[in-house]
């Protein structure tokens, strides 16, 4: 329901003096001059709009009969009408003869201007509702309220389909090296409503004054057999239009994390907590990467939980044993090589520049002061388990 305001008014009548030539009146629904050409009526009451208004049809007042009317001048007065509402008047000055091939154009101009700030109007409060809406549901309590159910049936949002959230985050870089939390809000904002009106499906909400979190909620294609392809895909896609979005609005660069992807209430919560471990560690393991996925650090992700008790310290325990040594950097480095080059003796050997055989002594010394066999598996995992706790 649009109310007709002040500023509503000042805008009909400077957009529409503007093409004719004839003062403009704007009233509200009482008759009373909101704004005007002749900045001296504003705040007069106009009984030609109260009869236009009572009327609801078009009212000319001559030179004769503005005399017996308060507040009138000679012109023409039509009402104002925006989604069935009667809302206020408009009335053009002069002899009616002259004014008269000009009140429709008027008119017509005055409710599409009204009706624009209706729909915007609308779509802000939609915008803050839906907003609400994923706020609420990625929240760590979201699984035990079935409200949010009911809360997406109003929004067509059906919680039983598969949901991702997406976190995204502007980088800093040498032109750009941080931005205070109301500017990197406002940026983040712009990006919000542009990606909105490209991808009028996804929700969104800014989580943080550096955060914006993504919901896409969506039907799996029942031919994607690789299921972590189809998402790469979605991600990939998303990704595309954020960093165009970004580098026109924002001025740097985006990061984009995408989160665990499930069904039901708390699947969002899920995926949202993901995402955030996944940004963390994406971020300390490659700072340049622009992109993350914790279907990329499953692993990383799911022991980041183990960072308090005696079994963190008993997982971190070989790497422990390491730092005792004065070559235990260099030793922890050789062996985070050798698991990311999938534990490949001639993959390592050559990413790290050194000798087959200086490989082999420093695994063989790795062994030896964990206590641990690198041939085999449990204790395999376990190391492998340990250099993924280490400090990031």
């Amino acid at each position: 329901m649009i109310e007709l305001s002040t500023h509503l008014a000042q805008d009909i009548v400077a957009r529409t003096m503007r093409i004719i030539p004839f003062n403009v009146n704007v009233m509200d629904a009482h008759g009373v001059i909101l704004a005007s050409g002749d900045a001296a009526r504003v705040g007069e009451l106009h009984d030609g709009a109260l009869l236009a208004l009572a009327k609801r049809a078009t009212v000319e007042v001559d030179a004769a009969s503005s005399r017996l009317m308060h507040g009138a001048k000679p012109g023409i007065n039509l009402p104002l009408v925006v989604g069935g509402r009667l809302c206020g008047a408009v009335g053009l000055s002069g002899e009616p003869a002259a004014v008269r091939q000009f009140g429709e154009l008027v008119r017509l101009t005055a409710e599409m201007i009204l009706e624009q700030a209706s729909l915007a109007g609308e779509l802000q409060r939609d915008s803050r509702y839906r907003e609400a809406f994923v706020l609420n549901l990625i929240r760590p309590d979201a699984g035990g309220r079935p409200d949010l159910e009911a809360w997406g049936r109003r929004l067509g949002v059906d919680l039983r389909r598969m949901q991702v959230v997406f976190l995204l985050e502007l980088s800093a870089s040498g032109a750009n090296p941080g931005l205070a939390d109301d500017e990197a809000l406002a940026r983040l904002q712009r990006l919000q409503l542009a990606l909105l009106a490209r991808r009028p499906a996804l929700l969104s909400a800014t989580a943080g004054p550096h955060e914006l979190v993504i919901l896409d909620v969506f039907e799996p294609d029942a031919r994607d057999t690789d299921r972590v392809k189809a998402l790469a895909r979605r991600h990939e896609t998303l990704a595309t239009q954020v960093d165009a979005l970004a580098d026109e609005l924002a001025g740097a660069a985006a990061i984009l994390t995408m989160g665990l992807a499930s069904s039901g209430t708390g699947a969002a919560a899920v995926s949202y907590q993901s995402a955030q471990a996944a940004a963390r560690i994406g971020h300390s393991r490659d700072p340049a990467a622009r992109r993350h996925s914790y279907y990329g650090l499953a692993l990383p992700v799911l022991l980041s939980g183990l960072d308090a008790g005696w079994q963190a310290a008993e997982l971190r325990r070989p790497l422990a044993l390491l730092g005792h040594e004065r070559s235990g950097a260099g030793l922890l480095h050789t062996l985070q090589t050798w698991f990311a080059c999938d534990e490949s003796a001639a993959a390592t050997a050559a990413a790290l520049d050194i000798h087959r055989n200086t490989l082999d002594y420093r695994l063989r010394r790795i062994e030896a002061l964990t206590g641990l066999a690198l041939a085999r598996s449990e204790d395999r995992l376990l190391l492998y388990v340990s250099v993924l706790l280490a400090p990031l």
